[in-house]
């Protein structure tokens, strides 16, 4: 195991070529799980962990690493399942979501595969543990199931999403837009409502999208219905996570500024990933910002601006 990250460094490139490599993973059955490797830091056997009062019931208990105390959660109690058993046989997944890191407890930790975006499919309507899903995808005939750690980070600890009142009460964004929306496009339903949460104080009208397909299908469809030269008319901005299935936020981008009518819309980029190469990309697809989830008043504060920009 200690080898199976080694050459994360080196797969930067994939982003922008609407590909990832997904860790697969197990909880307490056969079924399979992925997470992003760019969410990843590292993979350990589980250390022992200190048990804290009070705490959520999915956190089974923090670890001391790397001079670091990191919350472990328990990812089959989190998706509804049964706590995982003989943890000291176990693994966690350390990885960075939202500006902090957390340990997720699972049963088994398999390997990396590189996938295509367009492989990965949006999950099936549904009650129980589908409600936990981003997407999925099939790997050697099995079901490999994305959950949405969104989610489960916000049942664990619910976001803020106010924004300032400073922010809110100088009117300047309604003037701005006029008639025309922000487009949201993200494939967490929690991520979603969240920047339409922070926007809506702001008089802003939204439209969501759950995909970059399903994005810029929409987003061509009112250029070429409801503007005479672009989609400027109708559409102020566009803020779109970067992971999504089908096609992800920076081939989203690359299509937008090929497309003459699309091209002028301003984008913000909006995720849970980090790190230096998301920033370079920014410049290689055409983006106009980049802003780490979730802080309302960074998110309000960079609508604004590319909204006064037109």
């Amino acid at each position: 195991m200690a080898g199976v990250l080694d050459s994360v460094n080196q797969r930067t490139q994939l982003v922008g070529q609407n590909r990832l490599e997904l860790l697969l993973f197990r909880l307490r059955g056969r079924q399979r799980f992925g997470i992003n490797v760019f969410k990843v830091r590292e993979v350990l056997q589980c250390p022992p962990l200190t048990s804290m009062p009070k705490s959520n019931s999915y956190i089974r208990g923090v670890a001391h690493i790397r001079g670091q105390t990191i919350s472990v959660i328990d990812m089959s109690l989190a998706v509804g399942g049964p706590p995982i058993e003989n943890i000291k046989d176990c693994f966690i997944i350390i990885a960075e979501y939202n500006r902090s890191v957390q340990g997720f407890l699972v049963g088994a930790v398999e390997r990396i595969v590189n996938m295509n975006w367009e492989k990965i499919m949006p999950p099936p309507d549904g009650a129980g543990r589908y409600s936990y899903l981003t997407a999925v995808t099939e790997i050697e005939n099995e079901l490999v199931e994305i959950l949405d750690v969104e989610k489960i980070l916000n049942e664990i600890c619910p976001v803020n999403t106010e924004v300032s009142e400073d922010i809110v009460s100088d009117g300047e964004m309604q003037k701005d837009l006029g008639e025309r929306i922000v487009f949201i496009a993200d494939d967490s339903a929690v991520a979603r409502n969240q920047v339409k949460r922070a926007l809506e104080p702001l008089g802003v009208q939204t439209e969501l999208a759950k995909n970059g397909k399903e994005a810029l299908i929409r987003l061509k469809e009112i250029a070429e219905v409801d503007c005479q030269n672009d989609i400027t008319e109708r559409v102020g901005l566009l803020i779109s996570d970067v992971e999504m299935p089908e096609m992800d936020g920076y081939t989203l981008t690359a299509e937008i500024k090929a497309d003459p009518k699309l091209a002028p819309l301003h984008v913000i980029l909006h995720t849970s990933l980090s790190g230096v190469f998301n920033q370079a990309m920014i410049e290689k697809v055409g983006a106009d910002d980049f802003i780490a989830k979730f802080n309302p008043d960074e998110l309000a504060t960079a609508v604004k601006k590319w909204v006064h920009c037109d």
